[in-house]
């Protein structure tokens, strides 16, 4: 129902965003001149246009393997799938905006790409790691729905079944790699600006997956490579004991991003100064990206007067030219001889001048402009060694949560914890987690919203793949992995609040702070959709004429039907819904009457 009566109806497109259009349509509109008479691109002009810069050669870099066209093929195919809501295994359905979804990721990445299209701040994954046997996949990505549905049991079919990837078929490393790609590829479209992506790896794929980052993010975008003491104790290879993982680290864009700092406790300091303790800083960048030539702005001398020390050890400072001072300019790396560039513009250090930054001098006599540092935070370091971060503390959060081994190798609480620390602000940022497993990252996010009172936002997409019949999970009734992710959240959620209860401000944390979660499960469109394939046969045509004379499939409900016009109306599904009544009839009134449904069987 639209807000203007007078306006001609639009036909809702039950699909997901389609992307080439999107791509295409952007190109256009920066370079019209390209388009032919049918609306298409034309790839010669284009090169004209282009200076005649791009390469036709066929020898160039770069990474391909058998399948890789056939992954565009998946990401530019849209879906006709629905997310159906489930409140009876959420908490506080209508009004949580976290959210548990239950499907195959690669469906439900295309279903959120109109919402959550530039929302997400932090994706963080641990997506299989390619051991052999430990990943499940649409053997023909092409019906990833329809495979889907036949695997959860939604419908009765001997089509395509999901399956594992074994290294005897001759495309071990290519398999993988089909299956991540899109799936990166469509994630990458759902962070913002500044948003980024931590993926938790080891050996048998680093190599590729950075790679394929490379290709997707940008290798500009690299930001760092953590190496996890995941097993202090070392697992014996034969030839080598092992006892590290990987995360790789990306930006969306690296101009963007602000990064905070972890909280070091009883940090110290050797300064003093009126104003309180210090350590120095250098106020250069340590960034090679940021270089003269990509940052000209930041490039400037300071002028060091040798003679004069305001404080002890430091130097009297400014940005104007003196007889007798001493120019200083940012070092160059002595590792790759890349000229540095400062951290500050000239107006934000005019400010701080011989305040919060001061001229110093090195052990090797050398002069250097540095920034005092106040803060008890530091960088998260790329080498991360402590037990906390260790997978047998993984296994020992979920033990203690459930009493019992349910899950094999889950994140520990600790590492996720540090990654959302430093990649989103207090308010409400959005973490997304697409192999969300026993939800180690929404633990995390409520976790941490309690110690600094933030409130952040998660969504979690889990496969319900089946547990083993013989293992413990199985026997306490958790018949798939989605059970374990959802029991899990809803656990820590008691936790948190049984904590809580007794404090002054407990209302006021359940109110500011949001402990709860929206379930909702991948699932055909609640719209019958026209069999295509049918062409002049006239009894077909007929049955499918008497098959759409209710177009609303049998088992569905309002509910269902309204978060998918919701959905695929570009609305997140946390919209805030307002029923009004209008002459009897219930209108749904979505984000403050931005978009209203009516979905009553009869108005007048």
């Amino acid at each position: 129902m639209m807000n203007n009566p007078t306006e001609s109806p639009e036909k809702l497109d039950l699909n997901s965003l389609n992307l080439s259009e999107e791509k295409k349509e952007e190109l256009l509109k920066l370079i019209p001149e390209v388009q032919t008479e049918g609306g298409k691109i034309d790839f010669d002009k284009l090169k004209l246009v282009l200076g005649e810069m791009l390469e036709t050669s066929k020898e160039r870099f770069g990474m391909t393997w058998p399948g890789k066209k056939d992954c565009f093929k998946t990401i530019q195919t849209p879906t006709m799938a629905t997310l159906r809501p489930v409140p009876d295994e959420s908490i506080n359905f209508d009004s949580t905006e976290n959210l548990i979804i239950e499907g195959d990721n690669l469906e439900v990445l295309k279903l959120l790409q109109k919402s959550y299209f530039g929302k997400v701040k932090m994706i963080y994954i641990d997506p299989p790691y390619n051991t052999g046997n430990d990943f499940i996949y649409p053997d023909n990505y092409t019906e990833s729905l329809q495979t889907y549905l036949e695997y959860t049991k939604q419908v009765d079919s001997e089509g395509r079944k999901f399956s594992t990837n074994v290294d005897t078929d001759g495309r071990f490393h290519s398999k993988w790699l089909n299956m991540m790609y899109p799936r990166l590829y469509l994630a990458r479209n759902l962070l913002r600006d500044d948003g980024v992506i931590f993926i938790s790896i080891d050996d048998n794929e680093i190599h590729n997956l950075k790679l394929v980052m490379n290709e997707i993010f940008g290798e500009e975008n690299f930001i760092g490579l953590f190496v996890i003491n995941s097993s202090p104790s070392a697992i014996d290879y034969g030839h080598i004991a092992k006892m590290h993982d990987y995360a790789i680290f990306y930006a969306k864009n690296i101009d963007e991003i602000n990064t905070c700092k972890l909280t070091e406790e009883n940090k110290e300091f050797k300064y003093n100064d009126n104003i309180g303790p210090f350590n120095l800083y250098p106020l250069y960048n340590g960034n090679i990206a940021f270089n003269p030539k990509t940052r000209p702005n930041l490039f400037y001398p300071f002028f060091l007067n040798p003679l004069k020390k305001p404080e002890n050890e430091f130097y009297e400072i400014g940005l104007e030219r003196h007889d007798g001072w001493v120019e200083v300019y940012p070092v160059i790396s002595r590792k790759d001889g890349i000229q540095r560039v400062w951290r500050w513009g000239r107006d934000k250090s005019r400010k701080d001048l011989n305040k919060e930054i001061v001229g110093f001098k090195t052990q090797d006599n050398e002069f250097r402009i540095v920034q005092k540092t106040r803060h008890t935070g530091k960088v998260i370091r790329s080498l991360l060694t402590d037990k906390d971060i260790s997978s047998r503390k993984g296994t020992a959060e979920v033990e203690d949560l459930f009493n019992s081994k349910l899950f094999t190798f889950p994140k520990p609480l600790e590492l996720i914890k540090r990654f959302v620390s430093i990649s989103t602000q207090q308010n409400e940022d959005i973490v997304l987690d697409f192999f969300a497993g026993s939800g180690t990252t929404a633990h995390a996010v409520l976790d941490l919203n309690k110690q600094d009172g933030g409130n952040r936002k998660f969504i979690l997409v889990q496969l319900p793949e089946p547990c083993d019949e013989e293992s413990s999970a199985f026997k306490d009734n958790y018949k798939t992995i989605a059970d374990i992710t959802k029991e899990r959240v809803r656990r820590v959620i008691d936790k948190l609040n049984n904590e809580d209860e007794n404090k002054i401000d407990f209302e006021d944390k359940v109110k500011n702070q949001d402990r709860g979660f929206k379930v909702f499960k991948l699932a055909e469109s609640n719209f019958k959709t026209w069999e295509s394939k049918i062409e002049g046969n006239a009894s077909e045509i007929g049955e499918q004429l008497q098959i759409h004379i209710d177009h609303i499939k049998q088992d569905r409900n309002q509910s269902d039907i309204l978060y998918e016009l919701i959905l695929k109306s570009g609305f997140k599904l946390t919209e805030q819904i307002t029923p009004k009544t209008i002459l009897t009839k219930t209108i749904y009134s979505i984000l403050d009457d931005q978009l209203m449904i009516c979905l009553e069987e009869d108005i007048s």
